[in-house]
């Protein structure tokens, strides 16, 4: 047997070993709380769980999705972005529903571009935008962030040539870092001049604890050249749902209906049913933040007083926290008090920490408790 040498390469997923590890404490009798992996463990809101039931009932013979999705998912789409936004979206040719995000974040790559050609994307970071350019034959260009530059890349030191795909994620995984509409509108202008296109991961967008709510590349006057993706995970906590979408370009959106067929990850009507309920109404998403909200002004002081620094945004639920041995923090939080966070190293930046704010408010009060008590870290 004969794997794919790219697969054979491949690293351990980095959620993997932080999985192994808690599972490995969790066996030790240690009662654990789990800040590592950024899994929404919310209740999904009643009313689209009754949503789902009632699609479940009124489709007794199930039928594969057409790619393109639902119209109706499509112009639930449009109208939010139009709600949240402000851009004007043609549900029919610049909307494409997909299986949550990650899927379409993945297989981008093997829809644009040719082998050989480059995809570039931000180190600290998700991982998925460079594991779906080595299976798609295009060259991983790691740009690094760094908190000197705030959490961005730096557009003067992207190598244009050969680029097919700029990667940005905003707000940011794990630096919780938003960028501005100016900074969208140079890069999405550099892209065009490089033939290539601007994909802007916005999976948090809802997510934001001060300021101005994070803007949307879907609000640049000229679409041309860009894609941004969204998801139902986060911001209606859904994340075993799968519904997301891709939007923008209706060249490149025309593009992916092409391709998506060939690889069935349309969701199920079903599920596309409960998008439509769920895209449609904000007061759950403003319930969600606020837990969120409440969730971060009890963590957040509790790592500072054991000794880290805030070293991220106000977006995402994610603290991004420096300290001066990332991994040897990390073990030793995991071994002393049962507090899982994630190394910096795993995701590409040593000397930081990143904690994900999905316990339950009960747990976090009990973390909060359990550093106070425990050892402190040294500040970075």
């Amino acid at each position: 047997m004969r794997l794919n040498p790219v697969l054979e390469g491949l690293r351990t997923y980095p959620f993997v070993r932080l999985r192994e590890a808690r599972e490995a404490a969790e066996a030790r009798g240690m009662r654990v709380i789990d800040f590592g992996v950024g899994e929404p463990r919310e209740e999904t809101p009643a009313f689209i769980r009754r949503a789902l039931a009632a699609a479940v009932e009124d489709e007794p013979v199930s039928g594969y999705p057409a790619a393109e999705g639902l119209p109706e998912l499509r112009a639930a789409v449009a109208g939010w972005v139009g709600r949240r936004f402000g851009a004007s979206l043609d549900p029919d040719r610049e909307v494409v529903p997909t299986l949550g995000s990650k899927e379409a974040i993945f297989s981008l790559a093997q829809v644009l571009g040719d082998r050989g050609d480059a995809a570039a994307f931000g180190v600290p970071g998700y991982p998925v935008p460079e594991r779906g350019a080595l299976f798609a034959g295009l060259e991983p260009v790691p740009l690094a962030l760094t908190e000197e530059h705030g959490w961005l890349p730096d557009l003067d030191a992207v190598a244009w040539d050969r680029l097919a795909i700029l990667w940005i994620n905003t707000p940011g995984n794990p630096t919780g870092v938003t960028a501005s509409l100016e900074f969208l509108e140079e890069a999405a202008s550099r892209c065009r001049a490089a033939g290539a296109v601007l994909a802007s991961d916005e999976a948090y967008s809802e997510l934001w604890f001060s300021g101005d709510p994070p803007v949307s590349a879907l609000q640049l006057a000229d679409r041309t050249g860009v894609l941004a993706f969204n998801t139902l995970s986060k911001r209606s906590s859904m994340p075993g749902y799968r519904c997301g979408f891709v939007a923008g370009d209706p060249e490149l959106v025309a593009a992916l209906k092409r391709f998506r067929p060939n690889i069935g990850t349309a969701p199920p009507a079903f599920v596309q049913r409960a998008g439509i309920a769920a895209w449609g109404d904000e007061e759950h998403v403003r319930e969600t933040r606020d837990r969120y909200r409440a969730k971060r002004e009890i963590v957040l002081p509790a790592l500072v007083r054991a000794g880290l620094r805030p070293a991220g945004g106000d977006a995402s639920f994610f603290l991004w926290m420096g300290v001066d041995d990332d991994e040897a923090f990390a073990t030793r939080l995991l071994s002393e008090l049962g507090i899982v966070v994630t190394p910096g190293s795993y995701l590409g930046a040593p000397g930081y920490v990143r904690a994900a704010l999905v316990p339950t408010v009960e747990e976090c009060h009990r973390a909060a408790g359990l550093l106070a008590t425990g050892s402190r870290a040294a500040p970075r």
